[in-house]
């Protein structure tokens, strides 16, 4: 069931958002070479504790988690397309890291991503991040009432196949607001014209995952959280959470 939010709660979000970009903001300037994982996730519980806000990262446990998630981040490097868990690795030069986070503020959520390179970075990651962005900013543009969910997937898959990217199978946005994941599902491909009209109070975190080889197939690696690519090839993820309104898409967690 998706829940049309109220343009006050539309607000409410946007401040849980913001402290969501403060700390994306300043896990990417805390990210260096020598830099571990762990104490990534401790800059950004920082900024939690500062605002007063929650993790809906820490301590959740989907059906498919064989333990409960222990950090507030999701720090994903090189291979890893997702759901990384911090630890103590340290950061290398040309790394290719995504870092995924969410808060909740007020009782509402926000949900963003962002994918970076610490050190020296090789060309070819920094087309993969700029085409993620492309295709996340695509996305975002197709965000608007009167489109259709698929609208926003196909623009999503249109400029990561172009590119001749992979797309993360069974993986893609969601609905968010009480609860960081809430209907509907919003695919990073699909058909034009198809799906779930978008409605005024509508929102959503869009979320592109490109994998560089071209493919779309991935594991779970032994922890059973970090999906990775089976061939080894780097990955991106970006992600904002948005709101659909009359004026056209509200970016909840612009930096």
């Amino acid at each position: 069931m998706v829940e049309l939010k109220t343009d006050t709660s539309i607000d409410a979000m946007y401040e849980a958002g913001q402290v969501v970009a403060r700390a994306l903001t300043a896990v990417r300037e805390a990210a260096d070479v020598g830099v571990s994982l762990l104490e990534l996730d401790e800059v950004a519980h920082d900024v939690l504790r500062a605002a007063g806000a929650g993790s809906p990262f820490l301590g959740y446990r989907p059906a498919f988690a064989p333990t409960a998630f222990p950090a507030v981040i999701c720090a994903s490097v090189n291979d890893a397309i997702v759901h990384g868990i911090p630890d103590g690795y340290r950061l290398r030069d040309a790394d290719l890291v995504s870092i995924d986070f969410g808060a909740k503020l007020g009782g509402w959520a926000g949900d963003s991503a962002i994918s970076f390179i610490v050190g020296e970075p090789r060309p070819a990651d920094v087309r993969l991040i700029d085409t993620a962005e492309r295709a996340l900013a695509a996305g975002i543009d197709a965000a608007v009432v009167g489109n259709r969910i698929g609208d926003i997937a196909h623009a999503i898959g249109t400029v990561c196949r172009t590119a001749g990217y992979g797309i993360m199978e069974d993986f893609g946005g969601h609905g968010i607001g009480r609860q960081m994941h809430e209907d509907p599902g919003v695919p990073n491909e699909g058909r034009p014209g198809r799906g779930l009209p978008l409605r005024h109070g509508m929102v959503i975190a869009i979320e592109p995952m490109l994998i560089a080889s071209g493919r779309d197939d991935y594991h779970a690696a032994k922890d059973g959280w970090t999906l990775k690519t089976n061939d080894g090839s780097r990955a991106a993820h970006v992600e904002h959470t948005v709101a659909i309104t009359e004026d056209g898409p509200r970016i909840l967690t612009a930096r």
